[in-house]
């Protein structure tokens, strides 16, 4: 997607892991109206149970979708096996996208 362009349709969720579990992050994501997927830090946890009923409710999480981000993060790990997907080293984004469907390819008939 070029840079600037507004995509095209909103994503149901953001599954993400506890590094972005930031009170903003999910403000941000519940203003756009989109459900975040992502699990909650310890001392997040340990903070609104100190503050008893003002810590407000337990944040849910669907472990189901949460369980598929797994997928992608071994995705990604294969396809950096290749060296020159890993660094970029193309001048061009036309070439690393088809060194990317070729290594795409290649790993799917494996």
């Amino acid at each position: 997607m070029p840079t600037g362009h507004r995509p095209r349709c909103k994503p149901d969720a953001v599954v993400a892991d506890k590094a972005y579990s930031h009170p903003s992050t999910r403000t941000a994501l519940r203003s756009k109206g989109i459900r975040a997927v992502i699990p909650q830090r310890s001392d997040q946890i340990e903070l609104r149970a100190r503050r008893g009923s003002r810590g407000g409710r337990p944040l849910g999480l669907d472990t189901a979708t949460y369980r598929g981000r797994n997928v992608v993060e071994r995705a990604f790990c294969r396809l950096k096996s290749w060296r020159g997907i890993a660094t970029r080293y193309d001048k061009h984004a036309r070439t690393y996208r088809a060194a990317l469907v070729l290594a795409a390819i290649v790993l799917f008939w494996l």
